[in-house]
């Protein structure tokens, strides 16, 4: 597609969606505390979120943890599976298909095998009928069409799973999925691709019309790659927060507001973002950064492998970080559970002596070698 440069002025607003903006009692759970309204101001949840990525954790074929490839991605089967623990979100990618129904699945390509030659379709490039027919049906008389992967090496797995599910639309996951649970809605584009502002309005208002026929008092939060996409979608729509994904700098792209921590400030800042999510290397190696995105009234979420070790989602606790997007669920929920006790309502006063109780009535954490030496190195940075 040509480059065209996107006017975020010009995006028109969209008939259904309201004019008011959430409060943050309607974009976590019932049980959270009431909380400011979302705006330049961010999104600061009264408590350390633990998000499920791509539902129970994503699918690594290639892995010998089993953990790994317990449940389909992306699927209705992951997110109730995950809903089990004490999660406050799930995060899973969205696109939109062909006729312009948004749906859930997280390559931008499909690979079957048909008549023993291995196909790859875009998924934008489907219909929703096609696309709904590869995997396992949801009618038992039929059968889907084959799934394979592509590793980041190259090699082309089978797509097989302990407990498979039939990929599904991001309206069915409104219909089936635990209803207390919140939903991060990465709005999924290609990164080879420079859009046209066209298509990325058209894609997006698709998904919203989808949220805000849907949601009811879901929790939402929107999340992107694609800086033009954050920011039109922010335009759009003022009922739901907008972070912005970045690598953190751990990756270099053709667009300069993705290449590092500084640069996703200044996108969020200049076009009204909520939140930053960024990959945990690029905060662990730049712990500074930490600060200044507070400084910035933006919320700061993670996600990356480091996230399933409980240590290492302890020290970002610690940090000021106020969620991390984990693949192994049960695990780091009891982490959390066990190492950061939520705090009742109460004064700064009652709150301090509360935090000194558990501090000395919980026993520290324990860190392998490799990881206390990693962590230490980190220290003096941190205490600056």
């Amino acid at each position: 597609m040509a480059l065209t440069a996107v006017h975020i002025s010009d995006v028109p607003n969209l008939d259904q969606v309201p004019e008011t903006t959430a409060s943050l009692s309607s974009l976590f759970s019932p049980r959270f505390s009431k909380g400011v309204d979302v705006g330049r101001i961010g999104v600061k949840p009264p408590k350390f979120l633990v998000v499920g990525h791509r539902g129970s954790g994503m699918n690594s074929l290639q892995s010998s943890d089993r953990r790994m490839k317990a449940f389909k991605e992306n699927s209705i089967l992951s997110f109730n599976s995950a809903a089990q623990f004490p999660v406050d979100f799930v995060e899973f990618d969205v696109q939109v298909t062909k006729d312009d129904c948004p749906v859930i699945f997280h390559d931008n390509f499909i690979l079957s095998e048909e008549n023993g030659t291995l196909s790859e379709k875009s998924v934008t490039e489907l219909s929703l009928s096609e696309f709904l027919c590869y995997g396992p049906q949801r009618e038992p008389s039929k059968v889907g069409k084959s799934l394979f992967r592509k590793a980041k090496d190259g090699e082309v797995l089978s797509w097989n799973v302990e407990r498979d599910d039939s990929l599904c639309t991001l309206e069915e996951a409104f219909q089936k999925v635990n209803s207390s649970l919140g939903f991060n809605v990465e709005l999924k584009f290609d990164d080879r691709i420079v859009y046209q502002q066209e298509h990325l309005i058209h894609a997006l208002q698709s998904i919203l019309k989808v949220v805000f026929e849907h949601a009811k008092d879901r929790p939402i939060i929107f999340s992107t790659f694609q800086p033009d996409a954050a920011l039109i979608t922010r335009k759009l729509q003022s009922t739901y927060p907008v972070f912005f994904l970045t690598n953190g700098g751990n990756e270099i792209f053709y667009d300069v507001r993705r290449n590092s921590l500084e640069e996703g400030v200044k996108l969020c800042i200049e076009g009204g973002l909520q939140g930053i999510v960024s990959e945990v290397k690029g905060i662990l190696r730049n712990p500074g950064a930490v600060s200044k995105i507070k400084e910035a009234k933006l919320s700061l979420l993670t996600y990356g492998k480091l996230n399933n070790v409980p240590e290492a989602v302890y020290l970002q606790h610690l940090m000021g970080i106020e969620g991390v997007i984990v693949d192994l669920v049960q695990e780091i929920t009891e982490a959390v559970s066990d190492m950061i006790k939520p705090l009742k309502e109460q004064g700064e006063d009652e709150i301090l002596m509360e935090r000194d109780k558990q501090i000395r009535a919980k026993a520290k954490p324990q860190f392998a070698e490799n990881e206390l030496s990693f962590l230490l190195k980190l220290v003096p940075e941190l205490i600056q």
